[in-house]
């Protein structure tokens, strides 16, 4: 039986006659890598990856032995946000200027191939702080998945469906979201945000996030892993001062995405997505 999730993103992706695609590897790109794909064959459709000091190791690698493993037609691509004094800055408009960077590095792609560039951004997102939407949106991007009404459960669930390991994939970000607003964005600090992240999933930490701020590190963690924290203190400990930290705390309240944004308001995107489904 068709499941009418798909249908819905299938005609959406049968709008376009190319695709330049956003591929960070997670869930939700992903799927739109893998679906584009299988829509418009992978001739049409070029998955990207954007490589910065900003994108922690394993997850560029992870990129890579996705589109090797599902056959996507795949290209990194540099971009230059750390060359931007805006985007140092590290206001409350960083992901603005972050995304700008992606875009204008996405921007020949798609001319020289008369594509279309797509993000996976899905419904739920569409109400949280993102001001990178907007940027994507400002330079004619899409977001088909928003477009075609899925939220990020049905984006899991659909992935699942379809068989693609990515369904469960935790919720990653850039490293730039480790650092709080007000403190410049440096290639050391996330070099050492990286470091700290990829000594503790060495570990066997899953889902986590190191937050900096200067010399101490707060390390959020799901809440089932507190408790192995401390029970693991010295090596954890460890492991972080190897990073450069020298003070290193666990946040009892435990992992939480985006806790160092400002409370979202309303979502200028959530309504231009609106308007771009009405006019089509």
């Amino acid at each position: 039986m068709a499941d009418p999730r798909l249908g819905r993103l299938g005609a959406v992706l049968e709008s376009f006659d190319r695709l330049v695609v956003a591929f960070s590897g997670g869930a939700d790109s992903a799927l739109l890598a893998w679906a584009a794909t299988a829509v418009l064959g992978s001739q049409r459709v070029l998955c990207t990856t954007a490589v910065s000091p900003s994108l922690a190791p394993e997850e560029r690698a992870r990129c890579l032995a996705l589109a090797a493993e599902w056959g996507l037609r795949h290209a990194e691509v540099a971009t230059s946000e750390l060359e931007d004094p805006a985007y140092i800055r590290n206001d409350q408009l960083r992901c603005w200027h972050c995304k700008s960077s992606l875009l204008d590095a996405l921007a020949p792609l798609a001319a020289a191939q008369s594509a279309q560039v797509v993000l996976g951004v899905n419904v739920d997102d569409l109400s949280d702080h993102r001001p990178g939407q907007l940027a994507a949106m400002d330079r004619g991007a899409r977001f088909p998945l928003a477009e075609a009404g899925l939220t990020k459960a049905e984006v899991r669930a659909l992935s699942r469906r379809l068989g693609l390991r990515t369904w469960d994939r935790p919720a990653t970000a850039c490293l730039a979201s480790r650092i709080p607003h007000g403190t410049p964005v440096t290639v050391e600090r996330l070099g050492r945000v990286a470091a700290a992240e990829s000594a503790l999933r060495d570990l066997g930490f899953g889902q986590l996030r190191v937050r900096h701020y200067g010399e101490l590190a707060r390390i959020e963690l799901e809440e089932a892993e507190l408790r192995l924290a401390m029970a693991r203190r010295a090596e954890v400990v460890a492991a972080v001062h190897a990073a450069g930290y020298r003070f290193v705390t666990l946040d009892l309240e435990g992992f939480r995405s985006g806790s160092l944004n400002p409370v979202p308001g309303p979502s200028d995107a959530a309504a231009a997505v609106s308007s771009s489904e009405e006019a089509r």
